[in-house]
């Protein structure tokens, strides 16, 4: 059943005024069946299938108790003070979305970057909503690094924030907020600025995951610049690789710059001043990451020219090596093929002695060569 509600003097939805017309139609849908999709979604009960993973509501910073489904939770947040909902979602679909973006009433082109996920980093503010997007990333464990070996792995966290309420939606497992939401809620305090300090529990376990993958790149790095000044061979794929994988993690982090640098720089007026300030702690820690980042793609790419320098100089090495075995053997091939001609009138031909002496000068004129070839370094 649609229902058309009022707007202000702005174009702007009254939230009252659609409250009061939805609570009618939300109490007749509890009596008249309902198709499994909505159900699932908008129940107090959420199905394996379901996109929602967990759905609370906290009144001054303290979850209360019982399942409750969002529409429900929303509307409580809105009647108590300093209250809100926080309504987690796992790659919901476009169809599991419908619902909730009409209850939470959320601006259409921020849910269809929600749903298709694999967005950049970025802060928009709408009416009364603020869209941020972060990218989030994990290292991927690996016994040898090779040329096809995965060591960044990325995903998407999108968080709808308004007064009272904050829906984050997680693509990929690169960073799970089960246990950001365990933590905050032992963090009254905190969880009493409201919706915003999700937001910082949820950016903060997300760069810090970065910090992670950085200190592990690090040692990824320090084992292939071992490799390329090691008398072992490098594969010069295997840096190409780990500077790929770099690259990808860059476009992933960096970018989270410009939205932490607007909140703390209060271009957001409605985050409060108490969160403003571990926000500012973000970003100390997002400038770390960014700077050692920035080190990595110029250390690799030292790296791989050392790496092709190295290739050169034993290239250079085996070659001379050839060179000092073709000259070497030369000198035989050329006085067995003089003596192997056909010609009766040679000197030293009928001589009994004439075998060893061509052995003999044969002998000591390879290792004359020989001599002078490893005293120049070409040996």
């Amino acid at each position: 059943m649609a229902i058309n509600v009022p707007r202000n003097g702005n174009g702007v939805r009254s939230r009252g005024m659609a409250r009061a017309l939805a609570a009618p139609v939300r109490a007749v849908g509890r009596v008249l069946p309902r198709p499994a999709a909505r159900h699932a979604a908008s129940g107090n009960c959420f199905p394996q299938s379901s996109a929602v993973v967990d759905c609370g509501l906290y009144v001054d910073g303290v979850r209360q108790p019982g399942r409750i489904g969002y529409a429900e939770a929303f509307d409580a947040a809105c009647q108590e003070h300093n209250a809100f909902v926080w309504l987690g979602l796992h790659e919901p679909t476009e169809e599991e979305f419908a619902d909730i973006a009409t209850t939470f009433d959320l601006h259409p082109l921020a849910v269809e970057d929600a749903v298709k996920a694999f967005q950049r980093p970025k802060l928009e503010r709408y009416a009364d909503m603020t869209f941020v997007v972060l990218k989030t990333a994990r290292y991927v464990g690996h016994a040898e690094l090779t040329a096809t070996t995965e060591v960044v792995e990325t995903g998407d966290v999108m968080l709808f924030i308004g007064r009272n309420y904050i829906v984050s939606v997680r693509h990929g497992d690169a960073c799970k907020l089960g246990g950001v939401r365990a933590g905050l809620e032992e963090r009254q305090d905190l969880l009493a600025q409201g919706p915003w300090a999700v937001f910082h529990a949820v950016t903060d376990r997300v760069v810090d995951i970065y910090v992670e993958v950085v200190d592990a790149i690090e040692d990824d790095i320090d084992e292939v610049e071992v490799g390329v000044f090691s008398r072992s061979s490098t594969d010069v794929q295997r840096i190409y690789q780990l500077k790929r994988e770099i690259v990808e993690f860059k476009r992933a982090a960096l970018p989270l710059a410009r939205p932490l640098d607007a909140l703390t720089s209060g271009q957001v007026p409605s985050v409060p001043l108490e969160i403003r300030r571990y926000i500012r702690d973000i970003a100390d820690h997002h400038s770390r990451v960014t700077e050692q980042v920035a080190s990595f793609d110029d250390l690799l790419t030292s790296i791989l020219q050392a790496s092709l320098a190295q290739v050169g100089i034993q290239q250079n090495n085996d070659m001379r090596k050839i060179s000092a075995w073709v000259a070497i053997a030369a000198v035989p091939t050329m006085i067995a093929g003089i003596y192997g001609m056909n010609f009766d009138h040679m000197p030293e031909l009928r001589w009994a002695y004439g075998y060893p002496l061509v052995v003999g000068v044969m002998v000591l004129v390879c290792g004359s060569m020989y001599r002078a070839f490893r005293r120049s370094g070409w040996l």
